[in-house]
């Protein structure tokens, strides 16, 4: 039986032991503004006595819509270490996405930046219930500005008073194959997810100063505790502009950053990407889906051997990390994988009893870690289903090779089933991008009245590129086989992303059966 200790872990606690370790040093910094590690705490110790006279208490859930910034980092621990749970909207989802997570997660308490929402609070608020505290960080006609009650609190010394089984954090999945869904974790779970493994796993600087262009929010936010455990220097964008993240590399001598594959594509396609040193760059960590082998060599190319993969979802992370020295042109293999198991983790591929599967073949990934979530939000039955046999079962289909390199073929999902074969889009899509003249694509199964499902490719090419659908047809055959070659080819001058970045596969479904729907007469 697991002894109370083992799981007492104090999620706020931690945060608050971390940022008294270096009292004067730099903890935040933006192009107007500097926050030591001291200041940091005295804001902390500020929210928490706003809360708190405001009646949150443990077990309270807080919602927050922000864009990158102190304050929302600095409300968030002040809400954990009070024993409250945060539940963070991601600040691109639409209002109605919004409105479902607050009601879902049972919030009794927004707060909301103004400067960056307050369009989105007036289409927001009236449809949520009113007995829901309302604040709001800056001068606002929505709420009381969160900020300006900490200044009149005055000084106050911040505490934890957090329980092991109060919750500490719930993150909503993206919710591209339906519904999102609340991953909670407790605050055990909560400092493994956001301390313990990042910091195992992770290739952070011995002295991290890191750009976070990336929404906290998601995956973005369980860096900040371990850079500042370290005792590092974080700067926060709102948004991500390209000119600007490139002059702050610079001028800061940054030395790691987090990015999705698309922002790396935007970032390679900037016209004054050469003219910016980059130098520092010690860690581009990226995550969230792949980066196809050609762009990743570009990457490599021109910003140097910093490439760091980190493989994982909400419900766990990270699964696995491709290490910069796994980044090589001479083992061009590596480049699509999703890296070699994470210390904090143990991965096995079963087969759809749960057994493990013979070598070389195909599996679901499935994982057990002190970081995956405790529980969905609200949904036992799912949890029960994800949580089977004491595993995680994460939904990927993957490989996994004889050193132990994970390789992932396909969401179990979007696998395509044609004709009676289990078609892996991954695959097809890995054949489309070798071609020279392929920027981006996805690839999606759609009915088809003989096969059962075609493989239906939608692609990006490159600026000035001319390639025909019946060249890429060819090339995919020539590579892969004609089961894989596509049925349908469809040029797209961009791909829908979710508000993570992903390619919105569920969305490209809609589109395709809109396009193949008879007309109304």
């Amino acid at each position: 039986m697991p002894q109370p200790n083992h799981n007492a872990v104090d999620f706020g606690a931690q945060a608050l032991l971390a940022l008294r370790r270096f009292p004067d040093r730099v903890a935040f910094q933006s192009e107007t503004n500097r926050f030591s590690y001291s200041a940091t705490l005295d804001l902390i110790g500020r929210f928490q006595a706003v809360l708190a006279a405001r009646g949150r208490k443990n077990g309270d859930i807080i919602a927050i819509l922000t864009d990158n910034s102190f304050e929302s980092w600095c409300v968030t621990i002040a809400a954990q270490g009070l024993g409250c749970g945060v539940t963070a909207l991601h600040p691109k989802n639409a209002i109605a996405d919004h409105i479902y997570q607050v009601a879902d997660a049972g919030a009794k308490c927004l707060i909301i930046d103004a400067l960056g929402h307050s369009e989105s609070a007036s289409a927001l608020l009236p449809a949520l219930d009113a007995e829901i505290d309302i604040l709001a960080i800056g001068g606002a006609d929505f709420g009381p500005d969160l900020v300006a009650l900490a200044d009149a609190a005055g000084s106050t010394t911040p505490l934890s008073r957090a329980r092991p089984d109060d919750i500490a954090m719930i993150h909503y999945t993206g919710g591209t194959t339906g519904r999102a869904k609340g991953a909670v974790r407790l605050q055990g779970t909560a400092s493994a997810f956001a301390l313990f493994a990042p910091l195992s796993d992770y290739e952070l600087p011995v002295a991290p100063r890191y750009l976070g262009v990336a929404p906290n929010s998601h995956a973005a936010g369980t860096f900040l505790l371990p850079l500042l455990w370290r005792g590092g220097t974080i700067h926060l964008m709102r948004g991500f502009d390209v000119e600007q993240a490139l002059a702050t590399i610079e001028r800061e001598r940054i030395n790691f950053t987090f990015l999705v594959p698309s922002m790396i594509y935007t970032l390679l396609d900037h016209p004054s990407l050469d003219r910016h040193d980059m130098s520092s760059l010690e860690t581009l960590l990226y995550g969230a889906s792949s980066i196809t082998p050609p762009r990743l060599l570009e990457a490599i190319e021109r910003l140097g051997p910093v490439m760091s993969q980190a493989y994982g979802q909400t419900e766990c992370l990270p699964l696995s990390v491709l290490r910069r020295a796994d980044h090589k042109a001479d083992t061009p293999h590596l480049l699509s994988s999703c890296g070699f198991p994470a210390a904090s983790a143990t991965v096995a591929l079963l087969d759809e009893d749960g057994d493990p599967i013979p070598a070389g073949e195909t599996g679901e990934i499935c994982v057990r870690s002190p970081a995956a979530l405790d529980r969905y939000h609200n949904l036992p039955d799912l949890t029960a289903e994800t949580l089977a046999g004491g595993w995680l079962h994460t939904g990927d289909i993957g490989t996994q090779d004889e050193q132990g390199y994970l390789f992932i073929v396909d969401r179990k999902k979007d696998m395509i089933i044609s004709g009676g074969f289990n078609i892996y889009s991954r695959d097809v899509e890995d054949a489309l991008t070798s071609h020279e003249q392929v920027d981006v694509c996805a690839v999606i199964g759609t009915p088809h009245p003989k096969w059962g499902e075609a493989v239906t490719a939608y692609i990006i090419r490159k600026p000035g590129a001319d390639v025909s659908s019946e060249a890429l047809v060819a090339h995919v055959k020539s590579r892969k086989g004609s089961l894989y070659a596509p049925k349908r080819v469809e040029f797209v001058d961009a791909l829908p992303l979710t508000a993570v970045g992903k390619i919105d596969k569920k969305a490209l479904r809609d589109l395709a059966g809109r396009a193949s729907a008879p007309e109304k007469r």
